[in-house]
Parts: structure tokens; sequence; C-alpha cells
């Protein structure tokens, strides 16, 4: 009888699990799983997971319980897919109601405003309103949060449609995009206020969607309409079309030099490419926008003008109107060239004045000016070239320890072919191993390179200056004779390109282990962009300059090419062209010149290699006959950017991530410098779900016919008739 009794407690709970009916609630000890359900007291509505239509991805939605087919009238996660079963709904320790899928991701969020410190519950109402509540300041509900807040395509009965003045939340409906995918749609429902500036049913020719391109602004009452905002001109030059829109009058910086200037009474640009905020003041704003490259405009999300509330807008300012009854105010980011030449009038008047006494200073002084300098010219060079040569045989001596060269040859068994790792572009790479034990690798000098000990000297200096977790570390070096050594640090798994390219080894590399590669190698490119003490541009960074230690974690090496620059100075030209065909970004490999965003186009590379596992260098796709940058923009153009992924870790992928680097590596590789976002704007990218803007033509979209494999770049080195071919490129 015992034995019986102890049998039928422990089938109870699978019992009660079995034929119980689902609560309506869980608390914040508990989570929802993909799999069970809320179904509300009355058991008319049920919240639970959800794949649309014929797609697998899934949603967190609302639906009626007792229609035989599903209709769901709510969804939590329009903009954010799940790609499988690994999703859960909780409640976290600061009280907000969070979707987190497989890595503990985030992939939805309620977004409170501030942290709720009291017990918290989440209920599903016969309402078929889904509610964050809690007891606070003596009441006995209050609700931290709501679903009939946000509607997403049904308006259903008790809910609200328009804005509450109060807190200024707008509530409106909004299609799917697709009976498969709940994401917002073309189509919206939206009550408008009086003289709000924007309007959903076009009432006059100002009201044409986009009518006057990015940065012009429609004014009715003029003719033409439309016009450029001050600080910019006509894009399309003498025929004026305006579909083109507006240019900057001078480019931005972007940078914490770009500055704002503030236009008034305007229908706010169209809303697509914005954030909002409702903790930031305006003053918050400003500084959270000029932190980001990308933030182009910010203004006062509180549509009364007078309390907290920000809204950033990232890439052009399209839609916009004159509004003088009911407009508001927008702050655009402009260059600080262009805000400074729009001074108060007495401003003007004394720097016409200051300048014209300079002018005419200098106009006395230039024949005695010119006679001294041609006279001190040469010297001054000469000293110059002396002092650096000095300076930098200096740092050799004094900055890193030196070794002797018995010592590194015991330590690698005399330069053994066995321990050789590898060649470079200045010679071979062995491992070694000191007597102490610690294992260390070394870049031996090759004796026939003309050109070696300058980059030698080049990376000696820097790298005595560096310090991150995400780059190699230098231990040392060797001078002796006609030998040349650095030792670095050894580290275990070699290079990058080992395992991404090689058929095998790539399947030791997961999605989450590519994806910690891409961050830790994007965290030390920016600290060489902006971090160190010195801004470097590395201009060789690729798979086989991307060494990866025992764990598996990313750092960069190789800073032979590497170039310095001080103070705000971002980018620079050569008439020497070095690095390796298939990462140089456009204007460097035609034009000598490099700058930050030139090693933004080869991260860029570097991400499409990664996700793909394809060499930019030598792809070719059988259909198109287009190169992998090609092969990318062609599908993220079809929709299809999920076809890139590398089947090596398709089973291990998290679809969203792997789009978003997809996404934000086409960023990268714009064909014009300027689009390119910095680094820090990639690692915020990278490491949160701003609404990305949308990537313009990449630089190289060539194909087969035009540079294939054996074809050569050829590019003038000043007047003379030097060039320099891929296959001395590719010896990098």
């Amino acid at each position: 009888m015992a034995d019986l009794v102890l049998l039928c407690t422990q089938q109870l709970p699978f019992f009660l699990s079995e034929f119980s009916f689902a609560p309506d609630i869980i608390t914040s000890s508990q989570t929802l799983n993909d799999g069970r359900t809320l179904i509300s007291k009355d058991g008319s509505f049920e919240l639970g997971f959800f794949s649309p239509g014929s797609s697998k991805n899934r949603y967190v939605g609302i639906w009626y319980k007792n229609i035989p087919v599903k209709t769901v009238v709510w969804v939590a996660n329009r903009l954010n897919l799940i790609n499988d079963s690994s999703g859960f709904l909780m409640i976290n320790k600061t009280g907000n109601l969070v979707l987190t899928s497989k890595s503990n991701i985030v992939v939805w969020s309620a977004y409170l405003s501030k942290e709720v410190r009291t017990p918290v519950v989440l209920q599903l109402l016969d309402s078929g309103n889904l509610v964050l509540r809690g007891e606070q300041d003596g009441d006995s509900e209050t609700y931290f949060w709501q679903s009939f807040d946000y509607p997403s395509d049904t308006l259903l009965p008790g809910m609200k449609l328009g804005w509450d003045l109060e807190t200024g939340l707008e509530r409106r409906v909004t299609s799917w995009k697709s009976f498969d995918d709940p994401s917002p749609g073309d189509f919206i429902w939206a009550i408008e206020r009086q003289d709000n500036p924007e309007s959903d049913v076009p009432r006059d020719q100002c009201d044409t969607y986009g009518l006057c391109g990015a940065y012009g602004i429609c004014i009715i009452s003029q003719s033409p309409v439309c016009q450029c905002l001050k600080g910019f001109k006509h894009k399309s030059g003498g025929y004026v079309d305006w579909s083109k829109g507006c240019v900057r009058n001078k480019p931005l910086n972007y940078s914490r030099q770009d500055g704002f200037m503030k236009f008034t009474e305007l229908k706010l640009p169209d809303a697509t490419p914005s954030w909002v905020s409702k903790s930031m003041n305006l003053k918050e704003s400003r500084e959270g926008c000029l932190e980001n490259s990308f933030c182009m405009a910010y203004t006062n999300s509180d549509i009364r003008g007078g309390g907290s509330g920000c809204a950033m807008w990232f890439g052009d300012l399209i839609d916009m109107r004159s509004f003088p009854d009911g407009g508001q105010d927008l702050y655009i980011r402009m260059s600080a060239s262009e805000l400074g030449a729009k001074g108060e009038p007495t401003t003007k008047i004394v720097v016409i004045v200051t300048s014209t006494a300079a002018l005419l200073a200098a106009v006395i002084a230039d024949g005695y000016l010119v006679h001294k300098r041609r006279r001190n010219i040469v010297e001054k060079t000469e000293n110059n070239r002396r002092t650096e040569q000095k300076n930098e045989d200096q740092s050799i001596d004094l900055e890193l320890p030196l070794f002797e060269l018995a010592t590194i040859a015991n330590a690698t068994d005399n330069f053994s072919i066995n321990n050789k790792l590898g060649e470079g572009g200045f010679g071979p790479v062995y491992k070694g191993t000191l007597v102490d034990g610690q294992e260390i690798a070394v870049k031996r000098l090759s004796k026939i390179s003309e050109q070696g000990l300058k980059e030698l000297k080049n990376e000696v200096i820097l790298f005595s200056k560096l310090q991150h977790r995400n780059l190699v570390k230098l231990l040392g070096c060797c001078i002796q004779g006609e030998e040349k050594l650095l030792i670095y640090e050894f580290m275990a798994n070699r290079s990058l390109d080992s395992f991404i390219f090689d058929q095998e080894r790539c399947k030791l590399l997961d999605w989450s282990k590519r994806f910690r590669i891409i961050c830790g190698t994007g965290r030390g490119l920016l600290y060489l962009h902006q971090d160190s003490r010195l801004r470097i541009i590395h201009r060789d960074l690729k798979a086989g300059n991307v060494l990866l230690d025992q764990d598996m974690n990313p750092k960069i090496s190789d800073f032979g090419l590497a170039r310095t620059f001080g103070g705000d100075e971002t980018e620079g030209n050569t008439t020497r062209v070095v690095g390796t065909y298939g990462y140089m970004a456009p204007e460097y490999a035609s034009d000598g010149q490099f700058s930050v965003k030139s090693d933004v186009f080869s991260f860029g590379i570097l991400l499409l290699e990664i996700v793909s596992g394809k060499k930019n260098r030598g792809f070719y796709h059988l259909d198109n006959k287009l190169n992998l940058i090609g092969h990318a923009w062609k599908l993220w153009n079809k929709g299809m950017p999920s076809e890139m992924i590398d089947p090596c870790y398709q089973e291990s992928c998290n679809l969203t991530e792997v789009i978003r680097c997809i996404h934000i590596s086409l960023l990268c590789v714009q064909q014009h410098p300027d689009d390119r976002p910095c680094m820090p704007s990639v690692i915020l990218m990278l490491g949160s779900e701003i609404v990305l803007p949308q990537p313009k033509q990449p630089g190289f979209l060539a194909d087969r016919k035009s540079i294939g494999p054996d074809s050569l770049l050829s590019i003038p080195e000043s007047s003379s008739s030097n060039s320099i071919t891929i296959s001395e490129l590719e010896a990098r």
C-alpha cells in the first residue's frame, strides 16, 4: 500500500500538468517557454509562441483561443524573429519584461522607463490585454506596461487609438508585411493631431512623400515648393531634379568636431530610421547623437516641447516640410566649418577687419619670408630626417627588451624548418620556447628585403606603445649583425584564415565563436583608431593578420605597414601603395589615399569572409561572375542575405545576428569613405539593436571580365614609371 501511495505521489505533477488549465499569470520566478501558453481566465485569449503562415520563425503573440483558424491580434517581437524553439518570456531582476533566445540574447523588451522595485506579475486579461502589474504607492493595481499601448495590426475592444498628450505616447495600428511576416508593413492607421506636421492622406503638394528628396524641405508658399535646407545645395547640379535631394556644402567629420544647427517650424522627417528614448533630455540627446557617426539629427520627442524625451535620426533626412503653425524644432548635424560661418553680424565685422589686417601684414612680409624659407627649407628638411632617424634608432634601444641572438637561436632550435609557422611579407615566422618554458613566435627579417628594416622599426615603435587584449603582444626584439628579429607572444591557434577557409577546421568555429572574433577584432581596431596614445591606421587588416590564442580570442598582428597620426588627423596620402589586394579600399588602391575609413573597408571584407567562409580575393560566383562583395550586394538587394551563411556553422547560427553582421559589412564596404561608419559606430551596431541605415553601393563590384585572377593592378608611384602589381601586393 505504501508503494502505491508513493507511485501516485510521483505521478501527480505529471497528471496535473497534462489535464489542468494553463494559468493566466507568470511571476518573476517563472518563465514562459516555447510550447507553453497563458490563457485568460474566461478562456477567450491565449499568449504563446507561434509561427505565422508557412514561416518557421518563432514569435510571441496573442490570439483568439476558441477560433479554429488561429487569428493573431498582437505580436511582441515583430522586428526580431527567433529561428528556433529556444525562446522564453520572463520578468527580469529589474522588473522589466524581456524575451530572450539561446545564449540569453534579448530579442524584445517592454523597455520600461525606470526600474520597478515592487514585486510584479505578468497577466493576460480577459480583454486580450497583456499587462505587467504590481502594487505601488498604496495602489492595489498599477500597470507598469500593457500591450494595449502598443497595438500591432488589430484594434480590440477597449484599445485606444491616437495620442496620450501627457506622456507623448502614440498608439497606431500597422499592417503585417505579409501573411508569413508580422513585421510592420506599408499601411498605417493612426489619428492625426490638429496641426501635426506628419500626414497620412495628402492634402497638398507638400504632403507627397519624399517630394524634395534628402535634406530638401517643401515650402507650400514658395515657387518652386522644394528648397534645400540652409547649409545644403542641390545634388543634381544644373538641372534641378528634386528627387535626388540635397547635399552638404561642407562635408561632416563624423566625430565630436561636428555640431548641430537648429531648424524650427518643421514637419519632422520620416521616422522609419529613427530611435526614441523617453528618459533622455535634450542635452543628453545632443551628446548621444554626437557620439554616433550615423546620427544625423535629434529633437525633443515630447510633442509639447517641454518634458524629457529624445528622438534621433540615423541616415538621410527625408520628407520634411515647413509647418509654421504647428511644426517642431530639429537639430541637424553640420560641419563645424559650416556652423562657424553662421556667426552674429558683429562677429563677422571683427573677422573681416582682422582678416584684412592679417592679409596686409602678410603681403608686406611676404618678400622677406619667401627668401628666408627658401634658404632654410633644405636645412630644416635634413634636420628633420636626421632627428626622425635618430628617434627611431633610440626607440629600438629604449622601448623594448633586447634579446641575444644566441637565446633566440636556441629557442627555435637554430631556426629549424620543423619550427617554422609560416612566411610573411618580410620573412619567415618560427615557434620557439625560452629556457623558462615560455612559448614565443619569432619574425625573422628576410636578408634580401630592402625595405624590411624600416618596417621592423615601425613595428617596434608602434608595439612599444600599444597595450590591448585584442592586439598581439610584442615581447622584444633582436638586432645583431645582419639578423633582425621581432619576438611576440605565441598564439596557439595561429591565424583566422587557417580556420574559416579550411573545409574541416571551419567546423571548429561555430557562430558564437565567429561573432566573438568579429567583436574582438572590432574592439582592437577601435583601440588603434581612437583609444591608443597615437591614432594608428593598420593598412593591412585581413584574416591572415588576425591571430587566435588557445581560447580562440582574436588578436590583430603585423604592424609593419601601419601609419600613425597625431591630434585630430584621420587620413593621409602615399605614393607607395602596400597591402593585400582584396582587402584594400578603392580610394587607397587607386589613389593612395588611406584613412581610418580604409581600415573600416578592410574590416567589412573580413566580416563577409567570416560569415561566408569564402575569400574575397579569388571568389567568383558561377552564375553571375561577381566577386564576394558583389555577390553579397546582389543577395542583399534580392532579400536573400541568409544564402551567404557558411554551411560549417549553419546549425549553430543566430540568424538575426548573422544578417545584422552582413548588413554592417555592407555599410563598411560602401564605395565612398564618407558613407562608411567609423569604428565606434561599428562596435555600437554590433552590440545593440539600433536601426541601421540601408547600405549604398559597395566598392569593387567588378566581375571576372574586368578584374580576374590574372589581371594586374597598376598604381603609379608619383610621376615615374614605377608600378605595383597584384602579385607584389599579395606577397604581403
